[in-house]
């Protein structure tokens, strides 16, 4: 419906004897409106971008950097130069080492960053604007191509997506990181008009279904439990329009038994829209509803997890869940799932995978109790925001 939307407006336009995607008229500067969507979007993917472009005043201090100013003059130059030729223009943005280089080194020490310093932290978001460019402009295959990236679409879509982000990358938005350098709103533009905004979904992630759960937590007295949580690890369906794996109703069954033994406080359960492509189902989601309905564990005591995509991840954003709610992460949790899945995360294999995927171990795996219990020492280095997966980064 769309597609044919679009096909008959530049019908329309080339009628008129007017290009196609002539551009738009410049919009009124002085009054940006805000975006709520693409400023969660911002915040999500690139926290320290956006906290500097936000504010003009850091903005003219990196400006002032030397080396800087040049950089991002030729950057400028360069997108100016392919005049309306849209792939040129997503070409045009991608940061080279050297500009990345340049740019990391001139951002202060005390800006917002990660557990490994701000210019790390740049790296890491110009690198992810780099990975949305080159997937959802120009056409590169994602790491997961069967549930990453745009998806098969009609070349005329895909023009009409790519002119649309690069006009909303040059329309004011307030807070937006435009007076930086346009690559940061025209990666965000590209997800926007891709219907990839997952990242945004569930925030702030300590409210709606997890609002319960999260208020309990801010008096329960760890010490008095035997594990601070238990995670439930996600495995996707791969039939369309089925909530719920044939694997992960096994691993609610077993969630519930060890539940019942009353030595956990929470249960986490761990699983995005992810399989198969474009479902409407979030595997969390579901896995909360068998929980509560089919087996009565109370709503307070579940929180989800909506947003991994695979078992790394999974680990991860459950100890990134624990730290919002302000559990220990000196103390150990338990690993619920098949027992395929279970020896796989006990495996040498799944340390390097972690490595290779995450650059760094997202807790460390402990005793394997039984062919489908581990426990799991969750790590503050999982809290590292890593745009390079803008889905869930």
């Amino acid at each position: 419906m769309v597609r044919g939307r679009w096909a008959l407006a530049a019908a329309a336009l080339v009628a008129a004897g007017v290009p196609a995607f002539a551009a738009p008229v410049a919009a009124d500067r002085t009054t940006p409106a805000t975006d709520r969507t693409v400023a969660t979007l911002s915040r999500r993917l690139f926290p320290l971008l956006d906290a500097i472009g936000a504010d003009p005043a850091a903005v003219a201090r990196l400006r002032a950097q030397p080396g800087v100013a040049a950089m991002l003059a030729t950057r400028a130059a360069r997108r100016a130069a392919c005049a309306q030729d849209l792939p040129c223009i997503a070409q045009a943005l991608i940061w080279s080492a050297e500009e990345a280089s340049a740019l990391s080194a001139a951002v202060p020490m005390d800006a917002p960053h990660a557990d490994d310093g701000a210019a790390a932290q740049v790296r890491r978001e110009v690198e992810g604007i780099n990975v949305v460019l080159r997937d959802y402009a120009l056409g590169h295959v994602p790491r997961y191509l069967q549930i990453d990236g745009p998806g098969t679409i009609d070349p005329m879509e895909a023009k009409a997506r790519l002119q649309a982000a690069e006009w909303l990358s040059r329309a004011p938005r307030a807070g937006s990181a435009q007076a930086l350098d346009g690559s940061v709103e025209f990666a965000l533009a590209l997800l926007d008009v891709s219907d990839r905004t997952d990242a945004t979904a569930f925030e702030p992630l300590t409210g709606g279904m997890n609002a319960a759960a999260a208020k309990r937590a801010r008096t329960t007295d760890w010490a008095r439990w035997r594990y601070t949580a238990m995670i439930v690890t996600g495995v996707g369906p791969e039939t369309p329009d089925a909530a719920l794996s044939p694997f992960g109703l096994y691993h609610l069954r077993l969630a519930a038994n060890r539940f019942a033994q009353g030595d956990i406080p929470f249960i986490i359960v761990t699983g995005g829209r992810a399989h198969p492509r474009a479902t409407r189902f979030v595997e969390a989601e579901q896995m909360r509803a068998a929980l509560i309905e089919r087996y009565g564990v109370p709503a307070d005591a579940i929180l989800i997890e909506p947003y991994a995509r695979h078992t790394t991840t999974n680990l991860r954003n459950a100890a990134r869940l624990l730290a919002s709610i302000g559990a220990p992460l000196d103390r150990d949790t338990l690993i619920v799932c098949n027992p395929g899945q279970s020896d796989t995360i006990a495996s040498p294999g799944f340390v390097q995978r972690n490595v290779t995927e995450l650059g760094y171990a997202p807790g460390q795996v402990g005793r394997r109790l039984t062919p489908t219990q581990l426990e799991f020492r969750p790590s503050p280095m999982s809290t590292r925001v890593d745009p390079r997966d803008p889905l869930d980064p």
